[in-house]
């Protein structure tokens, strides 16, 4: 009965998909999160009468054969990376890319993530840093007098000192993008790794051909939509039940062979 291992399969795929759905509702107020989308592919084929296979003597072939398909499998668990909503936080150390582009973040390690959260903060030395501390790059040192700091759509990063009546420019924030964004590798804490499948880093002033622009005070959501989410959950959900049913159908296709006397 190779409806069991077939309906098997099917339960295994949609279980992969429901998990990929819950997450992406999980971070539905993750900033800068992408949504994810499960992608699958048909399993090998059995070839019970091979397509073209000669039928006669006289050169006749089959024309459609006999393929059996033997299931589902899991192919990829693509990221999307579609532009969130801008939400306005009046924070000055906030900010949102509007378009493409990935702000660099070095680790303790030494590597460089990547990532489109932008709740930012100042660390105890005056360096612009991430949630968990990690310094944004290039890295840019407010100082301690500075009244306001104001950064502009290109990414200069500008402060208010007491006694100036000009402001002063402290650094400049850069972005980067790759060919592949979905081929970074997801770290969790919102950042991302470059990876063989990415590419390397193309890095470059925000408003640059091809890089987004900054928006300060404002952080951009994510891109899930919760809508689409339930629905695609629900499809999933009924598709595991026909899944199921297939088992249980053959299942029972099963006992009533076993129960011939």
């Amino acid at each position: 009965m190779r409806s069991l291992n077939i309906g098997a399969t099917g339960m295994l795929a949609q279980q992969l998909n429901v998990e990929v759905i819950s997450n992406n509702i999980a971070n539905m107020n993750t900033t800068g999160f992408k949504r994810q989308r499960a992608e699958f592919q048909d399993l090998l084929y059995q070839n019970l009468r091979r397509v073209g296979a000669a039928s006669s003597d006289a050169g006749t072939i089959v024309p459609t054969g006999v393929q059996l398909g033997l299931g589902v499998k899991s192919a990829a668990i693509y990221r999307l990376s579609g532009q969130g909503n801008i939400l306005q936080t009046e924070n000055p150390l906030d900010l949102a890319v509007n378009g493409r582009g990935l702000m660099m973040v070095e680790l303790p390690s030494g590597e460089t993530a990547y990532t489109r959260a932008g709740s930012l903060q100042l660390s105890p030395d005056g360096d612009i840093v991430t949630a968990d501390g990690y310094v944004v790059q290039p890295g840019i040192t407010v100082p301690e007098d500075a009244q306001s700091i104001t950064i502009n759509e290109s990414g200069e990063v500008y402060v208010d000192l007491d006694g100036q009546t000009a402001p002063q420019r402290v650094g400049q924030l850069e972005l980067a993008n790759f060919a592949n964004e979905a081929g970074l590798d997801a770290i969790g804490n919102n950042l991302l790794l470059e990876t063989a499948a990415s590419g390397q880093a193309t890095v470059a002033t925000p408003g640059s051909a091809g890089f987004g622009r900054i928006i300060q005070g404002a952080l951009e959501t994510s891109n899930v939509n919760v809508v689409a989410e339930i629905t695609n959950l629900i499809t999933a959900q009924r598709a595991y039940e026909m899944n199921s049913k297939v088992i249980e159908s053959s299942d029972e296709m099963m006992r009533s062979v076993t129960q011939l006397r």
